[in-house]
């Protein structure tokens, strides 16, 4: 990878790790379900007047959409605004590892390797140790659950993801655009029955700059940016090369929240996120590391 490519997946996982305070402050003046539909409305608008739809049937279109675009994210952030702390959040979210492999041993048959069965393992003991850490003041259990919910469509739309990429060559881009024009209305319709006509309204005629900010970071880098990039990376580098990268957005995520927001983690929470993070090691690394062992041993 060069130099430059190099920079710009670093910016990639830093615009992500930090996209979990950035969403903290959005959630301080805005309400979850509201936060969501602007978000996906400025990543559709204006783009998708120039931005061809991704040939690809409506059926998978919607359902890449519903799971990855409003199911992750409506589940995110109602987690965050009912007690989930950003930078476990970030954290905890990375359990989509463990669905995808769930779903795709379920609905596409795949194989487990002996790696998988050991980072389904280690990495589920570290989420059942942080949820036994869930209280009032810390991380809340609702929170923990729904942020586990949130991990689950985003393990799904992975599946929904390898399907369409079965297809062929898909410009990504356009699956963000119009994929991002579907949640508008579910967010708008949950929003209106759920937090009510008046608070959207008071909502947006006393939002400050810094709630416009939010949702143009959220839109623009986060999404925009950051998966416009990594469809870049991914197109002219192996996937074993740029994947593993994504281990570090916690990592930005988990810092980020203990630098701005002061958020700090028990010495059994951080047993737990090391087992995480240790089981989404063992999965990336784990086929590489029991090759060179057999390589070894027949030498």
């Amino acid at each position: 990878m060069s130099t430059k490519d190099w920079g710009l997946a670093l910016l990639v996982v830093f615009a992500w790790g930090i996209n979990f305070v950035i969403i903290r402050f959005g959630l301080e003046e805005l309400p979850p379900l509201l936060l969501g539909a602007l978000r996906f409305a400025l990543v559709a608008f204006p783009a998708i007047f120039f931005v061809k739809r991704p040939a690809i049937p409506l059926r998978l279109l919607l359902s890449y959409g519903i799971t990855i675009s409003f199911g992750q994210f409506a589940l995110l952030f109602l987690a965050m605004h009912n007690g989930m702390p950003a930078g476990l959040a970030s954290l905890v979210l990375q359990s989509q590892m463990l669905f995808t492999l769930i779903f795709a041993r379920f609905l596409l048959n795949e194989r487990w390797q002996l790696q998988q069965f050991l980072a389904i393992g280690v990495a589920g003991a570290g989420l059942a140790l942080l949820a036994s850490q869930t209280s009032a003041d810390q991380m809340t259990f609702v929170g923990f659950i729904l942020t586990i919910a949130a991990a689950s469509c985003w393990g799904m739309g992975n599946i929904i993801n390898r399907k369409i990429a079965q297809l062929g060559k898909i410009n990504l881009m356009s699956l963000i655009v119009w994929s991002g024009l579907l949640p508008i209305i579910p967010f708008t319709v949950a929003s209106y029955l759920f937090e009510g006509p008046e608070l959207i309204v008071s909502s947006l005629t006393q939002a400050s700059v810094q709630s416009f900010a939010v949702v143009l970071y959220l839109a623009a880098i986060a999404t925009l940016f950051g998966y416009g990039s990594w469809a870049y990376l991914m197109r002219h580098y192996p996937a074993s090369q740029v994947a593993p990268l994504t281990m570090l957005v916690p990592v930005v995520g988990l810092l980020t929240a203990w630098i701005v927001l002061d958020e700090t983690l028990s010495m059994i929470q951080g047993t737990g996120i090391a087992l995480i993070m240790a089981g989404l090691m063992i999965n990336t690394f784990g086929s590489r590391i029991i090759k060179q062992l057999k390589a070894l041993s027949a030498a």
